[in-house]
């Protein structure tokens, strides 16, 4: 363990037994700390949470109201993201003097190389898969050790992978690839990356966050240890992060997609440039790569530039991104039927993102949106349409509040279609589209309430189009 832990003889508690929670709680017992493990959903059973590892056989399992005894017990609660951390219990630790981590902080104490870290409202998946790509490519090569000091890497984070389930595979040479989310950041303390990025700042997560700043805030805590030695990654493009820049410790290099930068990384007409000390080499051509949409290039800059600042020669990451397709659930090309094209926008759980990936569609859309409601705003999403959809099919929680938008906007009512489920929504587009139209799943809204989470959301639409009859 990098940082050494006073625990005198009191207890890690846990707090939140999803996949988070069980790969935090598995590390400290694996290392020998004594471990509480607490959830409020009285749904769990303890005989059920014992049954997802042979480690918790002796581990003492709190479920329901948590006890002042128990909290007396401990000194550092692990938080999964999930928990808030605001919520009563955990106002009742923190007054009680325990430390508040999230599974991240614990995970980065055992962490034995180096960290390369991705957050922004959008993009991070994306990001994070092709960075991974990159860097695993670069380690396989002979000389990798040698020459940027790499032989192994990990991706981890919220891409579903909790940190703590591989911490323990890190060395000194290994490189750790993380996706970090808001709700992450917000119990970090001593997390710092080599090379950080913050993709952008877009409103999403109000309900959790409540304001705009507290949501900004959580997102630059991602470099709020690094230091002269270490670069920190950011979208020139954002004002929010340009303002950020001036008071990041760390090397700041930018990219921007509509700015030629002296430094940095940048979209030039179809070519993305890195330009470093007085020199510019054309990474490659947007032609040439398998993603679409200038959001798509954003995240190819940012990615491409976290591994040219470790080390990445060139044309390996050139030869990388040149091959790497998108990622499930974002902009994701499912099937063509009857000459309609059909893509899997499920991860587009906030306006913003749903906005990127109308601007993707090259054809007039029938968009399927809504969902769980986050206190989103969706005028600005609904501005992108620009004429590009031709028809709003709405489920969900938000699918009244959208409407009302939509018409305030002049969108026209006979276009707008209000379902019950995916399937209707699904079989609607199909019914009114057209070949050559696009329908598009891209709900700038949440999944649940409806889904167990966007991955069942998107399989469910793919599984139901691909059966559609021709």
């Amino acid at each position: 363990m990098n940082s050494k832990i006073q625990l005198n003889g009191k207890k890690f508690l846990v707090f939140g037994a999803g996949l988070s929670g069980i790969a935090a709680a598995e590390l400290l017992l694996r290392n020998g700390f004594p471990v509480i493990l607490y959830d409020g959903n009285e749904k769990f059973t303890e005989a059920e949470i014992r049954g997802k590892s042979p480690l918790f056989a002796g581990m003492q399992i709190v479920l329901g109201a948590l006890p002042e005894d128990v909290i007396g017990q401990c000194e550092i609660v692990v938080l999964s993201p999930g928990v808030p951390t605001d919520l009563e219990a955990v106002e009742r630790m923190r007054s009680a003097g325990l430390a508040i981590w999230g599974e991240i902080e614990l995970a980065s104490r055992f962490e034995q190389g180096r960290i390369l870290a991705v957050t922004g409202t959008n993009g991070k998946t994306t990001t994070v898969s092709l960075l991974g790509e990159i860097m695993k490519y670069a380690a396989s090569k002979e000389n990798a050790v040698k020459d940027i000091g790499i032989s192994k890497v990990e991706v981890v984070g919220n891409i579903g992978i909790p940190y703590t389930s591989v911490v323990e595979h890190t060395a000194c040479d290994s490189v750790t690839v993380a996706e970090i989310s808001s709700f992450q950041l917000e119990t970090v303390h001593t997390f710092c990356p080599q090379v950080s990025a913050i993709l952008n700042i877009t409103p999403d997560h109000l309900n959790r966050h409540h304001t705009m700043e507290n949501y900004q805030q959580a997102k630059m805590r991602i470099a709020m240890n690094q230091h002269e030695e270490q670069a920190c990654v950011l979208n020139y493009e954002d004002t929010v992060l340009r303002a950020f820049a001036e008071n990041v410790k760390a090397k700041v290099v930018f990219f921007s997609s509509k700015s030629k930068l002296s430094q940095g990384m940048y979209l030039d007409g179809e070519d993305i440039v890195w330009a470093m000390d007085g020199e510019k080499t054309v990474v490659c051509n947007t032609n040439q790569l398998q993603l679409i949409g200038l959001h798509n290039y954003e995240n190819v800059m940012a990615a491409a530039a976290m591994a040219l600042i470790f080390g990445v020669p060139v044309e390996q990451v050139r030869e990388v991104v040149q091959r790497f397709t998108a990622v499930a659930h974002r902009i994701e090309y499912v099937v063509t039927k009857r000459g309609v094209r059909f893509y899997n926008d499920s991860k587009g759980t906030n306006p913003d993102a749903a906005i990127q990936a109308i601007h993707a569609m090259k054809w007039p859309t029938l968009l399927i949106g809504g969902g769980y409601d986050k206190d989103s705003e969706y005028e600005e999403w609904i501005r992108a349409f620009a004429g590009k959809v031709k028809k709003f099919v709405l489920l969900g929680a938000t699918r009244e509040k959208i409407k009302a938008a939509a018409l305030r906007l002049g969108y026209p009512s006979e276009d707008i279609v209000l379902v019950d489920s995916l399937e209707e929504a699904v079989l609607t587009c199909y019914e009114h589209a057209v070949s050559g139209d696009a329908v598009l799943l891209s709900p700038a809204c949440a999944s649940w309430g409806m889904f167990r989470d966007y991955e069942q959301r998107g399989d469910m639409f793919k599984d139901m189009v691909r059966g559609l009859k021709e």
